[in-house]
């Protein structure tokens, strides 16, 4: 739910709060096909206050009338103990996010405060989907990449069992080593679809016996259609995606 004012239907411009609007009615539209939603905070920060309030009213709305759907927080925070302490806050008391997303680099430290949360989930940047993941993620450090690093020491810390991964579809290579060092974690899978992640490659690679994915399409469903008939061109191609996950799934 990356939402941005110039790709949104223009007449939601006049509502009193268009960012909100427009979740609220792709919310409404696509429930039923979705077992989670990921607002991107950096499309809400971009708007100062108002934007954070359209955030609020959205993450509200969820938790109030779609309490079954799991919400994701993409912040990629990480800072020192104390300040990661309040970011957890921020995000798993003050706006009941069930998840957010956690940058790893400055270690255990920085992530386990978020772990201290009972029945919340922290999502580790482990292999994204970006060009950029070259620059260091798969780079050899004493003899083993950086991101297998990252995924073996972080089962090592305080309640790990609450640890999820991030792991982009355009690196649908990787999994299947990925898998082998946490077989039976969530990953959240983004880039199918707008970026080219293959859904097939993902389930080959990564999918384990409690199915294990948590697969994320953004773009291609919530602009579907940038006319009055945007939520029931994101049901459709919702529903594309959903259909072809259930067919991967009966096999």
């Amino acid at each position: 739910m990356d939402v941005d004012l110039n790709k949104i239907p223009q007449y939601l411009l006049k509502q009193e709060d268009p960012i909100f609007s427009f979740n609220k009615a792709i919310i409404d539209a696509t429930n039923h096909l979705c077992v989670a939603y990921k607002p991107n905070t950096a499309f809400y920060e971009a708007y100062g206050l108002k934007g954070w309030k359209s955030l609020e009213k959205t993450i509200h709305y969820l938790n109030e009338n779609y309490p079954e759907i799991f919400t994701i927080a993409d912040a990629k925070r990480g800072d020192i103990g104390n300040t990661s302490s309040m970011y957890a806050k921020a995000f798993f008391d003050d706006l009941a996010f069930d998840s957010v997303t956690v940058a790893p680099y400055m270690g255990k430290d920085s992530v386990e405060p978020f772990l201290d949360f009972e029945n919340k989930h922290t999502i580790l940047l482990a292999l994204t989907s970006n060009q950029g993941a070259f620059d260091f993620q798969t780079k050899t450090v004493d003899g083993k990449e950086l991101y297998k690093q990252v995924l073996e020491t972080s089962k090592t810390w305080k309640n790990a069992k609450n640890l999820m991964y991030v792991v982009g579809a355009t690196k649908a290579e990787y999994l299947a080593d990925i898998r082998k060092i946490v077989p039976d974690s969530f990953l959240l899978v983004p880039g199918v679809g707008a970026q080219g992640g293959n859904l097939q490659d993902v389930c080959k690679y990564g999918l384990n016996k409690d199915v294990g994915l948590l697969i994320n399409s953004s773009r291609g469903i919530i602009y579907a259609s940038n006319k009055e008939d945007f939520s029931q061109a994101a049901t459709v191609k919702a529903s594309e995606i959903q259909k072809e996950m259930e067919q991967l799934l009966s096999k």
